[in-house]
Formats: structure tokens, sequence, C-alpha cells
């Protein structure tokens, strides 16, 4: 072989060879981007437990949720228990579980303390009574006021269902029924009556979502009041030996065709569109000891994207795009 030819050789294996380092040293940069919800690999990887407790609000969408997610990442393990927003709160701040639902606002106090929290959904409190109430079409014709409500659950100078409907010559007194657990509904119902807290609530005190309106239902002459997963039952109507009280929001002495909650679907299309007061409607919130990291930051950003698409058919009331947009932002 002449020179020229041994040259000419050696210049070409050179050149594959250099050619061949340089693929094999391509920057990482140049590949796509995997994060660990959407990538193969990385999601099965996910592995742990995750406990949650706290608000019976947010428990049935949880439950979905954690149902869910657990689908796509078989290693992950939930406890979800349902004990209401106080347990949540406290069970959070004790490391006593990794995620709470809180189904009210989040304190100042609460946060010194290292609360983290972001809004996930929404949902709303309802007026509750027994379907055999004396007066029960009266009450379905007209509604109750905010100052009725407020002269009952607050004050206590409305004493009997008659008083309520304009009809003194009905004596049947009216048993008010509140909740003696902490909790998100009894704060955000006591709220919409004039900015009160929980304790400034009357009526004999009952625990849980479930207990208050099994009582309610027992007790014709009963009054109280529901989350909307409670209020109404799976297939969209009130709970069986129940109604929900529609609030005449402008206080005409009228209940109007959109304050007629018959339906789980009406009751969401009011608290979606803002014609249902805001309180009794608010957001349900997670709360974590400090940024949420690693798995549970995982599975609160599937939360807030995937996770979103089951919130209708679980009876809840989505956030709206910029909302969900500032909790996406608060667990970067």
């Amino acid at each position: 072989m002449n020179k020229k030819m041994r040259f000419f050789s050696m210049f070409l294996i050179l050149a594959l060879a250099v050619s061949f380092l340089a693929a094999c040293g391509a920057p990482a940069a140049s590949q796509p981007a995997a994060s660990a919800a959407t990538s193969g690999q990385a999601a099965a990887e996910l592995e742990g437990t995750l406990s949650i407790s706290g608000a019976f609000a947010l428990y049935p969408m949880m439950q979905r949720w954690a149902e869910e997610f657990n689908k796509l990442h078989p290693k992950v393990v939930f406890d979800v228990q349902a004990g209401g927003a106080g347990k949540g709160m406290s069970d959070a701040l004790a490391g006593q579980v990794e995620i709470g639902m809180v189904s009210r606002d989040i304190a100042a106090e609460e946060e010194a303390k290292g609360a983290y929290w972001v809004a996930v959904v929404k949902d709303a409190v309802f007026p509750t009574i027994s379907a055999q109430n004396p007066v029960l079409q009266d009450l379905l014709a007209q509604g109750l006021t905010q100052e009725q409500f407020e002269k009952l659950f607050i004050t206590g100078e409305i004493k009997t269902w008659g008083e309520l409907v304009g009809k003194p010559e009905i004596t049947d007194e009216v048993h008010v029924y509140t909740r003696s657990d902490s909790c998100g509904a009894a704060e955000v119902w006591a709220k919409y009556l004039g900015g009160k807290k929980q304790e400034d609530l009357l009526g004999v005190g009952i625990s849980s979502d479930p207990g208050l309106l099994d009582t309610v239902i027992k007790d014709p002459l009963g009054i109280g009041y529901n989350n909307l997963n409670y209020a109404y039952d799976v297939n969209g109507s009130p709970v069986t030996g129940a109604a929900v009280l529609p609030i005449d929001a402008n206080s005409d002495g009228k209940a109007e065709e959109t304050e007629l909650l018959e339906t789980k679907s009406e009751a969401q299309d009011s608290v979606a569109s803002g014609r249902y007061p805001s309180p009794p409607a608010r957001a349900l919130n997670l709360v974590t000891n400090g940024k949420p990291t690693g798995i549970v930051q995982e599975f609160i950003r599937w939360i807030l994207t995937d996770g979103q698409q089951y919130v209708p058919e679980a009876g809840y009331v989505a956030l709206t795009g910029e909302q969900i947009n500032a909790s996406l932002d608060k667990i970067k």
C-alpha cells in the first residue's frame, strides 16, 4: 500500500472514531426531560406509604385520588382517615401524617407552626333538615335567610318552626344541632353567620358529618348542616330522610328556582357559578409540615393536574385555572 493510501485510511478511521465519541458523549440536556410524574421508569420507582387524615369534607375525594394514583404507582400505599379538619391539622403539624385535609382557612398561627397549605378543590356546606319536618313545604317554598340562620345558630332568638315560616299557630320547637368535633364545616358555617367561630354556634353537639346528618334525619324538628357529599347520596339526590334547605340569598321571602338545590349536580353548579354564597362555599386544602418534597410533592402535583379529571364525578367543584396555577406554584 503506497503512502497516500495509508494516509487516507488512517484519516478515515480517525474521522469515524471522532464521530462515534461525539455521539456517545452528547450532552444529557439534548435528551427530553422526564419527571417522576410522567416517566414510566421514574413512575415505577415511586414507592412508600402516605398517611393522610382530616376533614370529612375532603375524605371521599381523597379516597378516589389515592385509588387512582395507586393504579399508576402500585408501590405507593395509602392510609386515609377522616376525623375532622382539626385532627388533620394537628396530625400534620405533629408529623403523625404526611398530609392533613383541612376544609377551612388556615390560621396565621398555624402557618407560624409550619403549616404549608395548597387549595386542591371546592365544595360547600348546606343546611339540612328532616324530610319529616312539619313545615317542610313552606320551608322549600320560602327558603331561609342568613338572618334567620343567625337567629337559630348564633343568638337563639327564633324558637319555633312557626316563627320561621310566618305561622305563629305552629309551636313546634326547633332543635338545633351542630358539630362537636373541631371541623371545617362548622367553622365555615359560623363564618357565614356573621363572621363567627365554631365555638359561637348554638345547638347539641354531634360528632362527624355522617353523625350530624343521621341525628337530623331522625328528628323531624331538627336542623343542622352538612358538607356537599354528605347532604347528597351517590345517586345525586338528598340522602334518604333528609332535605336540603334553600338559602334565600336576596331575602325576598321566596326560594328562587336556582336556590332549590334538589340534586347534587344543581348544588355543584350553584357553587361553581358563584350563585351559592361563599362562605359557606369554600376551597378545601391539603396541609403539610413545611413545603412538601419527594413523594408527597409528586402526589399533590398529580392531584392538581391529572387528578382534576376525577373531581366532577366525585361530587366536587374544580378550582379555577388561576387557582390551580397558584397551588402548583406553591409546591415548585
